[in-house]
This record gives structure tokens, sequence and C-alpha cells, in this order.
């Protein structure tokens, strides 16, 4: 079952005028206003190609998965507002939305839980490469690997054409393996025993703490990683989602192009930027804890500091993500009594960036990453780790944008263009007579 997308809209084309030519292009509009010039035949037409360093202007696609609107601090996936699917629903409740196009009935549900139910076994081939890293591997280099291992492991999944049927059950094995992969590697980097899943005992969640921690989890710390998945599981067409996609358009199969994904997360640009802001509020902690004097080294431009977890890429508004995270970060601290000096540190940053002139003229308010990693340090999860919960919760919004691109007729490898700026034509010349 697959909901389709409305179809762009067409309205007054875009004029060009180049070497005495005039030169029209489609405009097409999306459902929710934004509007793009098709720039297709630009080449053919002109011999020109667009510049657009880091794709600030271009739309490389048309997708019905999530909107955004970085001005409003907008953030809705499949047309429901984050903040309703944050406070009502639960984290495969929306990994079923974002793949399916609808909210799930109750039949519905229980048959998506049991398919996870279903893939929860990891093959011992995988767990075996999982305890062959050093314990000081990073965690998202041996997630990227199992993921993409899982290729020799499922080869009847392999290709880049699946049936509608060989989807319903590769999707929800890839959640299921690599929330299993993610409890392994903690668990092998603390020379401790794996432990498996229980998709009869838990939810999916509550499942992921158990097996990381082998213990009773409390359901107030559940529901509060739970939020902070969903807030995860997608987010436009980013760095890693691009990454995925681009993949996928060579025909590469799901696990290499969902592997892509994981390894575009790593950066510290994307994924990261939660563990670097712990580093950030950790060496301000070292220093004496005086935030006030790390604001002003921010602000300074001979300064190298950096201010981790304020302003983004695309809003230009508050993050909605960090409105709702802020609460859950709240309750899980309150819940498990932790009194964290860092929590203090980021909540005195928050609030005099928040009344500074210079960081509001400039919009820089507290992203998702400002919050959750103090949510995961809560949960003793070790700070390299933290992209691994990114990448736990992006997952499901992988999967969707694969689909969603692999399903889309007549769609064409990805192929960026280029300027040349190197030597013209020049030469070979013999050892003897080079300078």
């Amino acid at each position: 079952m697959t909901v389709a997308g409305k179809m762009p809209m067409t309205s007054k084309p875009a004029e060009l005028n180049y070497d005495g030519h005039k030169i029209e292009f489609q405009v097409t509009e999306g459902s929710e206003g934004e509007r793009g010039i098709d720039i297709n035949k630009l080449r053919d037409a002109t011999g020109l190609v667009t510049i657009d360093n880091g794709f600030m202007n271009t739309a490389a696609t048309s997708s019905a998965v999530t909107f955004l609107d970085g001005e409003k601090g907008i953030l809705r996936y499949r047309g429901y507002p984050i903040e309703e699917l944050a406070e009502k629903s639960t984290f495969i409740e929306v990994s079923y939305l974002l793949l399916y196009g609808e909210l799930p009935t109750a039949t519905r549900l229980k048959w998506f839980e049991g398919q996870l139910a279903k893939h929860s076994d990891t093959k011992e081939g995988i767990k075996t490469i999982i305890k062959a890293f050093p314990k000081e591997a990073h965690p998202m280099g041996i997630a990227s690997a199992a993921v993409v291992a899982l290729s020799g492991f499922y080869p009847e999944y392999s290709e880049g054409h699946l049936t509608e049927a060989q989807k319903d059950e590769v999707f929800p094995l890839l959640m299921a393996q690599l929330k299993n992969i993610a409890a392994y590697q903690y668990r092998a980097s603390q020379g401790k025993d794996l432990v498996d899943a229980q998709p009869k005992k838990f939810d999916y969640v509550t499942d992921f703490l158990f097996q990381m921690t082998g213990k009773d989890v409390d359901p107030e710390v559940s529901k509060a990683l739970n939020i902070l998945l969903i807030l995860h599981a997608d987010h436009e067409q980013n760095c890693s989602t691009s990454s995925v996609r681009l993949v996928g358009s060579s025909q590469a199969n799901v696990f290499a192009s969902i592997s892509a994904g994981v390894d575009a997360l790593w950066g510290p640009l994307h994924g990261g930027a939660n563990q670097a802001v712990i580093e950030m509020l950790q060496e301000i902690q070292a220093d004496g804890g005086d935030y006030k004097k790390f604001i002003l080294k921010a602000k300074n431009k001979d300064d190298n500091f950096r201010l981790m977890g304020f302003g983004h890429r695309v809003y230009k508004n508050f993050d909605p993500r960090a409105k709702i995270i802020k609460k859950a970060c709240d309750t899980i601290l309150e819940k498990l009594k932790i009194k964290d000096p860092l929590l203090a540190i980021a909540k005195g940053l928050e609030e005099e960036a928040l009344k500074d002139q210079y960081f509001v003229e400039r919009k820089l308010y507290p992203n998702v990453d400002f919050y959750s990693g103090i949510i995961y340090k809560a949960l003793n999860i070790p700070t390299n780790m933290f992209t691994v919960m990114f990448a736990l919760g992006r997952l499901p919004g992988w999967e969707a944008q694969w689909k969603e691109m692999v399903e889309t007729p007549s769609i064409k490898i990805g192929r960026p263009r280029q300027i040349y700026v190197g030597s013209t034509e020049r030469h070979y010349q013999a050892i003897t007579e080079r300078k």
C-alpha cells in the first residue's frame, strides 16, 4: 500500500535571456506552495550548467515524504505536524507512516510489529563481524560495515529492484537489524555478552534499551527515547538522505544505499553534531563553567571556538524539534534523578544566546542536537555512539526516501556536472626533461 504525493503543478514559465536568445523554463509548484524552475533543458538549450555549491538552491527531486519550512519552523511527516506525532504517536507508527503514507490501522500496526518481530534474530556471522572490531573502533564504522554486510546474508534482497512483497520484508528487517547491531556493538565495546532481542516481551524502543543494559527499563525513559527517535525519523533532503538516494539511483541494493546514509551521517556537521555539543559543554566545564566567556568567544570572528547546537542550515527560526526535545530532556533527567552540570551550562548558554542581539539577528536558535546529547548521556550511552542513535531514528526516513525514489518512473542515475578549473591540455614529458 503506497500513497502517492500530488504531482507538482505548473505556473507561469521563467525566462532566461542569454547571448541574444530568450529561453523559457517551466516553473513547477508543490502542494505547499514551494516553486522551482525546471532546468533540465538548460544545457541543451544554452550549453550552460548551474553552479550551486552545497545545493543551497537546487531541488534534486520531488518528494511526498516530509515537508519542511525553515522560515516558519514547520516540520511535517506526510502532512502530520511533528508536534502531534511526538505527543501522540510511537516510533513504530511513525515508521509505518513514512513508509506507507498513512498512519496504520490497528490491523496494519499489528502486522508491521509482527514483521519486526519476525526479523528480530541476527545471523551469527553479523555478530562475529561486530565482535571482530577493536573495542575502541567507532560505532558508526561498525554500523556501516554490519549494514552493508547484511547484503551477503540476505541475497534475496540484494538487487536494486524489489517486489512490493520484498519491500514489505526488507524494511522491517533493516529496522530490526540496526537496532540489534547498535545494541550489540555497545555491549561488545564494554566487553559484555550480547543480549538478543525479545520482541514478544518488549516494544521496539524498550527492547533496544534492554538489549543495551540487560536490565528492566523505566517506561518514562523508554518514552523519552521514543520521542527522540520520532524527531530524527526524517528531515527532507539532507546530506545522508541525499546520499541514500544518490547511491540508490545507481540501482545499488537497499543495504548498500542505507550504509551510505550511515557514512554520510557520521560527519560532525551532520549526525555527529550532538556529539560535538557534549564535547563543547565538557570543554566549557573543564575551563571552569563560565559559559558567558564562551558566548563572547563565539562572537569573536578571530576566535576558532564555535558554539555547537545553535543554528541550522535550513531553519531560520526555532527548530520545532528542539522545543519538544527540551521537555523530554527535563523529564528524563528528573526521572533518573540526574543533576548534570552540563545541563546547567547548556541552559545558561541557551538563555544568554536567546537574549543576545548577535544571535537573535542571525537567528541562531538551539537545534535538536543541542539537547539530544544530554539525553543520551543520561542514558549512559557513550559519546561516540550518539550518531548511531541518530541513525536508528533516521532509518525509516531513509527507507521511505529510497522506496519513493525506486518507485519513481524513469528515475535517472545521479550525475552532477562541474566547472573544470584545472590545467588546460599539456603533453607528457620524460622524467629527464621535467623541472
